[in-house]
């Protein structure tokens, strides 16, 4: 197995009193997806801001390949390689394709000195990227905001993958989306992780995770209940662990079986 591009170790996040991290530690590796699973307020969304430089961490160490970092905001992790796509994207609906594709990377060409968007070569990328994940637009100049749920997602992580990221977070990125799309979404993360990309995706849903998922990571109430691999944990495992199954149980067992 490669060296991991990414070692999250022993990181504990604190708000005051409150503890949302309590010494979680994952390792990524390029060309993996790493399934992030958990129930709400398990404190999913406090790592991936942690990992991402929105949030520094109380204690512990972020190893990136290889040297110790310490994000101080969330530019200077994308400086560093690592992106994220958010379950509610930046972009704006009335903007084609391309734009957004481009938006804040801006390619310029120069005409009699003075500085213009290069449509042609934004329009041609973006058609050409989004060919090779499997969308086929009408044409760069159509508005994302006529895009469904799912190609809006393959959006952003083709506009992720392709300015360098080497780590690719996914924050639920299948949550509200149809059927189909949602199967557009899971053939994207599959696509992009065999490119050699590092993906952690985020997710509740446990069938999602094992359709593309190589790595599995449980977290509950801030602490990681035990990380696996694909072949070793059942779905059903997976989500007991995620319900707290143990806590359950010692409940049922306390009410004579009745749960």
């Amino acid at each position: 197995m490669s060296r991991p591009i990414i070692r999250m170790k022993n990181i504990e996040k604190h708000f005051g009193s409150v503890i949302a991290l309590a010494g979680v530690s994952v390792d990524l590796h390029p060309g993996e997806c790493h399934c992030l699973l958990g129930d709400n307020g398990a404190g999913k969304s406090t790592f991936i801001k942690t990992m991402s430089g929105a949030h520094k961490p109380t204690r512990g160490d972020i190893i990136f390949e290889g040297a110790a970092l310490n994000f101080a905001d969330p530019p200077d992790a994308i400086a560093a390689g690592i992106a994220t796509v958010h379950q509610h994207l930046a972009m704006i609906p009335l903007m084609s394709v391309s734009r957004n594709f481009f938006m804040g990377n801006e390619p310029i060409k120069r005409i009699a000195g003075l500085p213009f968007f290069d449509h042609d070569f934004a329009n041609r990328v973006t058609m050409n990227e989004m060919r090779r994940l499997g969308i086929n637009l009408r044409g760069p100049d159509q508005a994302v905001g006529t895009l469904s749920g799912g190609e809006r997602q393959t959006v952003a992580i083709a506009r992720a993958v392709y300015f360098g990221a080497k780590v690719l977070i996914l924050d639920e990125p299948t949550s509200a989306l149809g059927v189909r799309q949602i199967s557009n979404v899971l053939a994207t993360i599959d696509q992009v992780w065999k490119e050699g990309v590092a993906v952690v995706f985020i997710t509740h849903n446990v069938r999602h995770a094992l359709a593309v998922g190589d790595v599995f990571t449980v977290l509950n109430q801030g602490r990681t209940l035990g990380t696996a691999r694909k072949g070793e944990v059942t779905a059903e495992e997976l989500q007991d662990m995620m319900a707290g199954g143990q806590e359950l149980g010692m409940l049922d067992a306390s009410l004579g079986g009745t749960v």
